[in-house]
């Protein structure tokens, strides 16, 4: 049985192919058309995943789509009606596109699968599932887990925010719920913006910024935004937020709290917005805690899975795997809108038509999340010569020595191998790499290659065999969706006066043997590298380690700031061209900035929008 899940039209559109309940492919749109975080309906995304099944729509027995539009509008109905006559300008906007487009969403999805497929049974073949159902699906399903609590947490679904579900082999049942306006997502978004960073986008700026600063305004939240209850449940106060009726995510009695209107996009970063940020993720990480531990104590559960927007939040995500409440957390590595899709499709299979489930008992079902496109060498010649891109092609050996011993000497590395990954973030697929032991990396790829903020940490691709020896964890954690931090004898203690540093002056000084990838409060987001999921990785981590005796690399996605992540072979090249990276690597083929033509270099500092 075939199935295909769609998300679109919010943000992050996104196709997933199942076949008997196992994973054939996922992808986000905004890899094909180039167009950061893309909602449009995922055409490309929905044609990559047929072509690499070989088939055609006609041979999927169902489609079905992430959520229920019509419960949204009846969200947007009621929210209006509640607040009226406020937020009528608002309104006045939103409705003519939901009845022109979002209403009548059932019709605009026939309309495009009978692209696909003119014959296309939409009446027999088209389901629905519901926002968090198809998140908490995304969560279960492919977790190593029989018998499991889920949790999803994002800004809003159709009505729920927050919800829990019990999974038991091929049975997924909602418990419990938060209803919107009351949203943990839309607060760290409303944070997120008032510090001057793109809502939905943004989010993981300020957790990367919270390090730097004091949770001052933790109390100030705490006693006017959100009523926390001892098991994590919550209330918003609405008088300073302007999210259900307005434009933006707060309003002047917020700013009136804080002190100030929001920050402008690029204006300089202070310690009060880096104590913002710190105040949110500190409020954050309380709610999970105290939520995941009532939930370990009400159900019994051993094994927790998390999805949704805020399960992206590696940091929180690694105090409660710390905490112990719960003796296994899995994340789904898609935990955003994207990952709706592949949950949207599973959920039909197990929960809608009751096939059997099956668990591997050798990790997780989703195959290291590589599950976008690859090319074949030959074809990755054919598009690099087309390019004309300047390269030699060696076997695999030769390729892994050249790359390790260029990371060695300090060398920015492009790296493009197998299959794209799905979700936000690059595993060895489409990455950056760079030495972990180089006091200079983190600046380097910041400002040289990324062209985005300097406060941004980066990442340690670890060996799995070896985290535990330079981080406090012991765990898998294949998807970098875990925080932990450096062991103690790996670290370098700070005098008084690199500790009176302000801002960026505390990042850059030497605060471990592996510099670029610890933040300055010595943790790491890791992401542990294993040899059956991705082997030319492994393996050019092992002979770094040989090289070098470290087996900590540096690995940040492939683009830059406001650029989707590389796709294919070409835009690997463009990307290589408009960045300081002295190598590439794809596939075997191996390019030296110095070979390649300067007629061919692009600038691609200001080429993407901020994100």
């Amino acid at each position: 049985m075939r199935i295909l899940g769609v998300s679109a039209f919010y943000h992050d559109s996104a196709a997933a192919l199942i076949e008997d309940g196992n994973i054939v492919a996922a992808a986000q749109e905004e890899r094909f058309t180039r167009k950061k975080h893309d909602s449009a309906f995922p055409e490309q995304a929905i044609s990559y995943c047929l072509d690499e099944a070989g088939i055609g729509l006609a041979d999927v027995d169902f489609v079905t789509f992430y959520d229920k539009p019509f419960l949204k509008f009846e969200r947007l109905l009621e929210t209006y009606l509640s607040y009226a006559p406020r937020g009528f300008s608002s309104f006045k906007m939103a409705i003519p596109v939901w009845l022109k487009e979002k209403l009548f969403q059932k019709d605009l999805l026939r309309k495009q699968f009978r692209k696909f497929d003119p014959d296309f049974d939409w009446m027999n073949k088209l389901l629905f599932s519901e926002h968090h159902f198809s998140h908490a699906a995304s969560a279960f399903f492919p977790s190593p887990f029989e018998d499991a609590c889920v949790l999803t947490m994002d800004g809003v679904g159709e009505w729920a925010t927050t919800s829990v579900a019990l999974g038991h082999g091929n049975k997924l049942e909602m418990i419990k719920e938060i209803h919107f306006p009351h949203s943990l997502g839309l607060l760290y978004s409303a944070l997120t913006y008032y510090t001057g960073f793109k809502v939905n986008s943004g989010e993981y700026k300020v957790m990367g910024l919270a390090p730097y600063g004091e949770p001052k305004y933790a109390d100030l939240i705490r006693n006017n935004l959100i009523d926390i209850k001892d098991d994590g449940s919550f209330r918003l106060n609405q008088r300073y937020f302007d999210y259900c009726t307005g434009l933006t995510m707060t309003n002047g009695a917020f700013d009136d709290l804080f002190g100030s209107p929001p920050r402008r996009a690029e204006e300089l970063l202070t310690q009060r917005h880096m104590d913002l940020a710190a105040s949110i993720q500190s409020i954050t990480e309380e709610i999970i805690l105290k939520m995941a531990r009532s939930l370990a104590k009400e159900t019994g559960q051993k094994n927790l899975c998390l999805a949704g927007g805020v399960a992206l939040n590696c940091v929180a995500n690694g105090k409660i795997l710390r905490d112990g409440a719960f003796e296994n957390v899995w994340v789904q590595p898609a935990a955003g809108d994207a990952g709706g899709a592949l949950g949207a499709a599973l959920a039909a299979y197990y929960v809608h038509k009751e096939q059997p489930r099956t668990i591997s008992g050798t990790g997780d079902a989703m195959r290291g999340s590589f599950l976008g496109p690859d090319y074949s060498q030959d074809d990755i010649d054919k598009r690099l010569n087309n390019a004309g891109a300047k390269f030699e092609t060696l076997d695999q050996i030769k390729m892994v020595e050249t790359a390790a011993q260029a990371l060695a000497d300090g060398k920015a590395v492009g790296w493009f191998q197998g299959r794209m990954e799905f979700g936000p973030r690059a595993l060895g697929g489409r990455s950056f790499l760079g030495d972990a032991r180089s006091p200079e990396m983190q600046k380097l790829l910041n400002l040289k290659v990324k062209y985005r903020e300097s406060f941004r940490p980066f990442a340690p691709a670890v060996l799995r065999e070896d985290v535990s020896d330079w981080f406090e964890i012991d765990e898998d954690s294949p998807y970098m969706l875990m925080v932990a931090d450096v062991v103690e004898k790996r670290r370098r203690k700070m005098s008084k006066e690199e500790h009176a540093l302000f801002g960026i002056d505390k990042l850059n000084t030497q605060r471990s043997d592996i510099p670029a990838v610890t933040h300055v409060d010595y943790s790491a987001r890791i992401q542990t590298v294993h040899g059956d999921t991705n082997q030319p990785y492994h393996a050019l981590i092992s002979r770094f380690k040989e090289l070098t005796g470290c087996p900590v690399i540096v690995n940040t996605s492939f683009n830059v700031r406001g650029e989707p992540i590389v796709c294919t072979p070409e835009d690997a090249f463009h990307c290589f061209m408009g960045t300081e990276t002295e190598m590439l690597v794809v596939g075997n083929a191996i390019l030296r900035k110095e070979d390649q033509d300067p007629a061919l270099r692009r600038d691609y500092k200001d080429a993407f929008e901020l994100d």
